[in-house]
């Protein structure tokens, strides 16, 4: 069997005028050699062989490959949201019943009650503070009340921005509320130094707004009957 030698020239073609003129040379040095005609323009690869052989083979084109890049955006139901990145001592108030069981169950202890909204901006960019100072303040509970699903309770409380804020001592009644801003938070750090003390006496309570507490929750009026037992 005849050696082949193959011609590697990689990407190059050659053209069918050129093929023609190299088949004249070869037929030229060596008789009878196959003479290349070309209809076409299109270039081929040569192939020789120690026989005197050229051969001619059909024209496969290249494949071209076709790259390209998707970019898919994959939505991540399962971060909570901003509102819901609570501190341990963070507690989402659903309805009037859940804030008085909170606030009676609170004891003697600081509670602060944060009305929200979700939609509000005002609300968001300062709930990160908020949450860096319940981390900072354990012993103090935070409770927050989403706004849309309590409207009948905060228009009771006399809620009419957002955000605003309630300070509790427990089931003892309201000591203070204001409306502050990100920009005003230091009016929320005065208050917690203002009211987070131990208490000498308990003066009179001004009420939960126009809400009222059930004597049966408030753990002074449970201390009176087992005294009075």
């Amino acid at each position: 069997m005849a050696d082949v030698v193959r011609l590697s020239f990689h990407s190059l073609r050659f053209s069918s005028s050129l093929l023609t003129s190299f088949a004249s040379s070869l037929n030229s040095l060596r008789p009878g050699l196959l003479s290349i005609q070309n209809s076409d323009k299109r270039g081929y690869p040569l192939f020789y062989s120690s026989a005197g052989d050229l051969a001619r083979f059909d024209f496969r084109p290249r494949k071209q490959q076709v790259s390209f890049k998707v970019h898919a955006t994959v939505a991540d139901t399962d971060q909570p949201k901003w509102w819901e990145k609570n501190a341990p001592n963070m507690v989402d108030i659903h309805s009037t019943q859940e804030l008085l069981s909170a606030l009676s169950q609170a004891g003697d202890r600081l509670v602060i009650v944060e009305f929200y909204g979700t939609w509000c901006a005002s609300c968001r960019a300062l709930f990160p503070k908020l949450r860096r100072t319940a981390e900072e303040h354990p012993e103090i509970v935070f409770l927050k009340v989403n706004f849309d699903e309590n409207k009948p309770m905060c228009k009771s409380l006399n809620v009419k921005v957002l955000p605003y804020f309630h300070f509790f001592r427990g089931a003892d009644g309201q000591l203070e509320s204001f409306s502050c801003s990100l920009a005003k938070f230091q009016k929320i750090k005065d208050a917690i130094i203002t009211h987070n003390t131990d208490r000498c006496s308990i003066g009179p309570p001004k009420g939960v707004g126009d809400l009222k507490l059930e004597p049966s929750l408030a753990p002074k009026d449970r201390a009176a009957e087992s005294t009075s037992a």
